[in-house]
């Protein structure tokens, strides 16, 4: 059976991970290391959503910026 949360660029997983928490920092979100049984799903699924949004600006300004150069 194949995970869902298997990364398609395992070097990356610690990065994306560190990502994971300055999102949710910078949302308000109460995410710590470990268990967050505590956090609504509405919480988790903004971090996840708000994760997505920025790295998408993030391609997008690279593209531009190729594009442009």
């Amino acid at each position: 059976m194949s995970s869902s949360n298997r990364k398609a660029v395992p070097e990356a997983r610690a990065a994306l991970d560190a990502f994971k928490y300055e999102v949710a920092n910078e949302i308000g979100v109460p995410l710590k290391r470990g268990y967050n049984g505590d956090l609504t799903s509405y919480q988790n699924g903004s971090v996840g959503g708000y994760m997505v949004k920025k790295m998408i600006e993030s391609y997008e300004r690279d593209m531009a910026n190729k594009h442009n150069s």
